[in-house]
């Protein structure tokens, strides 16, 4: 996928990719090629693949405009967050990542786009769940873990009234309705699930869980207890 190719899908989608936009991206992707090559960090190394199974997938999911505080989970090398932060920049960006080599990478990032108002915190994402409770206007990970584990790992992140954003593979649905117990004990109903592509083809699976109560003080457990015994 080219960038412009990206851009003529994102403005079919109501997104309007601006110049100064597509410049940081066209960076972004360089950069991590060039980063990579002494710190393995994706094993997505083409530029071309890097924008439609980076890039773009980072965005299937943006239904709405997105205003607020935004989370990142497990963001790797910062997908979904920091190509979300690029496309929306007025939004507070939080990408938490628990393996420091990735949260260097994403500072270096940060600086050379000249990006304000976006934070890279270093912690497992079950105790930065424990010191902000319902603080989030959006949660997101992109297929990090089991839908069960992952939403009890998240979910007291998210405001009432706010959204769990869950981003899977092609057996999504199933993976979703798997963890329905686990959605309900967290407090969120299943808004809507919905099916996408990559512009290459492969499919997507993306939940969007709303958040109708605060969680029980209880959640998150222990990451050992969550593994061993999942809601």
């Amino acid at each position: 996928m080219k960038l412009e190719e990206l851009r003529k899908e994102l403005d079919l989608r109501g997104i309007d990719l601006t110049d100064r936009m597509a410049e940081q991206l066209d960076f972004y992707a360089r950069y991590l090629v060039e980063y990579n090559e002494k710190v393995n960090l994706t094993s997505i190394t083409e530029y071309e693949d890097i924008i439609d199974k980076h890039f773009y997938d980072s965005l299937l999911f943006v239904d709405r405009k997105l205003e607020g505080t935004f989370v990142d989970v497990g963001t790797g090398a910062g997908f979904p967050g920091m190509v979300v932060k690029i496309v929306f920049p007025e939004l507070k960006v939080i990408l938490i990542e628990p393996i420091k080599k990735r949260c260097i990478f994403l500072e270096s990032l940060i600086e050379k786009l000249g990006l304000s108002d976006i934070e890279v915190v270093n912690e497992r994402a079950e105790d930065h769940s424990l010191k902000h409770r319902e603080e989030y206007d959006y949660v997101t990970a992109r297929a990090v873990t089991n839908v069960s584990n992952l939403i009890e790992i998240c979910g007291a992140m998210v405001k009432q009234n706010g959204y769990f954003i869950c981003l899977r593979g092609r057996d999504g649905r199933k993976e979703i309705e798997d963890g329905m117990k686990a959605i309900r004990t967290m407090k969120f109903d299943v808004e809507k699930v919905v099916d996408e592509n990559l512009f290459n083809g492969d499919e997507r699976v993306i939940a969007y869980l709303k958040k109708t109560d605060k969680t029980p003080s209880k959640y998150p457990r222990k990451y050992n207890i969550i593994k061993k015994n999942p809601l």
